[in-house]
Parts: C-alpha cells; sequence; structure tokens
C-alpha cells in the first residue's frame, strides 16, 4: 500500500537528504561521490592524512572539555583529553606523531586559556537540520555559541593556513548551519566564526538574507546534478562518464586515492 502510494501522480518528490560534505564531495570531484555515497561494495579507502587525524582528535578533546564540571576546565585537563583522543593519530601509523602532539597540546593551552570556563556555549557537537523546497542537509556543529539574543556557529580549524573572512563567507557548511541553528533554536543568528587553532586566530562573516539564499540555491543546484547523474548511470550511462573525475590539489586529501589512478597521477605530476 505505501509503495503504491509513492507511485502516484501528483506527488511531491521526495527530498534530497545530505550531509555538507556530501554536497562537497560531488562539488569536488563526482568520482568521489560517487566512491562515497553510491559504490556498494565502497571501494577500498586509503588511510586519513596525520593532519586530519589530528584534527578529529583536537576536535574531540575540545568537545570533551566542556563536558566537565566548569571547575576541572583547565589547559591540564584539555592535555588529557588529547591524550584521551589521541588514538586517532596513532592508528595512521604517523611516524612525526610525537612532534604533532606537543604541536596539537600547544594549541589547545593557547585556546582554552581565552576561554572563560563558567560559561559554556549554548551547544557543542550539535547536529541541525535545514529543509528547503527540494532537499534536507543535516550537520553538526563544532559549537554554538550565545551572546546575548544572538547565536553564533563557530568552526575549529587546524590547518596550515590561517581562515580567511572571505573563507568564511564561502562555506555552503557554514551558511547552512546558520539555517539549521535557526530552524532548531528558533533564535537570531548571522554570524559564523572560524576559530583556526594553530594561530589563534579568528576569521568571521556575517550572512544576510541575500548570502545565505545564494547559498541555498547552490546546494540545490549540486542536489539537482548528482540526482541527474545518478539517474543516468540507472539509465546505462557509464558511471564514469556520468560521474567524472575532476583532479587537483584535493586529491591528497581523498580517501579513495588508492582506487582512482587519475587521482594518484595528478599527485605525482
Amino acid at each position: 500500500m505505501s509503495q503504491l502510494a509513492f507511485d502516484l501522480p501528483g506527488l511531491p518528490e521526495p527530498l534530497f537528504t545530505a550531509t555538507p560534505s556530501k554536497l562537497a564531495a560531488f562539488d569536488t570531484c563526482p568520482r568521489r561521490y560517487r566512491f562515497g555515497y553510491l559504490d556498494r561494495p565502497t571501494p577500498p579507502q586509503s588511510m586519513p592524512r596525520v593532519n586530519a587525524s589530528v584534527g578529529a582528535a583536537v576536535h574531540a578533546a575540545l568537545r570533551s572539555w566542556w563536558e566537565l564540571p566548569a571547575a576541572e576546565r583547565t589547559p591540564l585537563s584539555a592535555r588529557r583529553l588529547l591524550e584521551r583522543h589521541w588514538t586517532t593519530v596513532t592508528a595512521v601509523g604517523a611516524p612525526d606523531a610525537d612532534e604533532w602532539r606537543t604541536r596539537a597540546a600547544g594549541w589547545l593551552d593557547e585556546h582554552v586559556a581565552g576561554l572563560e570556563p563558567a560559561e559554556p556555549p549554548l551547544a557543542t557537537e550539535r547536529q541541525v537540520t535545514v529543509t528547503t523546497a527540494t532537499l534536507s542537509v543535516s550537520g553538526r556543529v563544532d559549537r554554538i555559541d550565545e551572546r546575548g539574543a544572538e547565536l553564533v556557529v563557530v568552526d575549529y580549524k587546524t590547518g596550515r593556513r590561517p581562515s580567511s573572512a572571505a573563507e568564511a563567507a564561502d562555506s555552503q557548511a557554514l551558511a547552512l548551519y546558520v539555517l539549521g541553528v535557526r530552524s532548531t533554536f528558533r533564535r537570531r543568528c548571522t554570524r559564523v566564526e572560524l576559530h583556526h587553532l594553530p594561530t589563534a586566530t579568528v576569521a568571521a562573516f556575517e550572512h544576510t538574507p541575500e548570502t545565505l539564499a545564494e547559498h541555498v540555491r547552490r546546494a540545490e543546484a549540486t542536489a539537482r546534478a548528482a540526482t541527474a547523474a545518478t539517474a543516468a548511470v540507472e539509465a546505462g550511462t557509464d558511471p564514469d562518464v556520468a560521474f567524472g573525475v575532476v583532479t587537483g590539489p584535493h586529491c591528497a586529501g581523498c580517501p579513495f586515492r588508492r582506487s582512482c589512478p587519475e587521482g594518484r597521477a595528478a599527485l605525482r605530476g
């Protein structure tokens, strides 16, 4: 009965469900999207790069730090929590893991020293969802600050380059998080911040209705393109044609590089 109902004419098309990472995968390289979200079994994946593993450990330590009682939120406890979560780094067998650990501990020391332990954020690692006419996007926000009457989306960065205001403005994920925070908490939210821990700098952007609408338009366009490529494969198109490969510096961080000859060739070049 329910299956027949879906086949009745006139019913709206089902929403395209995604995460910001899923949308970004298609925008970056349709083949990466296919490997990660469509092909079953999933192609073999490469071990994560050490910098990604370090970032995961730092994120986890900061989340756990805010879960401690206020009196225990100290730089020393942040270091201990980093040790607890460091298995994500040692698992990749990085020869310079000790150097990375020293660096990451320094980032945490400086970051938590600038926080007020007795004034926790509204939420950490909070999942929010935004729904438009054609898609539903869910994602996990690193931190949501409450500043007066407004909420602020905070994203931690641990890469080599300091973040910029242009990067904050161009981040589709952060824009969708703003809309998701508004929907979840029914509060005003326009500001997004990238906290670059290695340099203790903050890059911020204040969204407007126009900038948010543009990010939604881009996300819906990506969803349509991914849906069309999937339908083409189901109709008999070669998957390598429907989901073409796009090579570039991003290939270095692709988890499917061992399954992609073009990506490996681009890295050698």
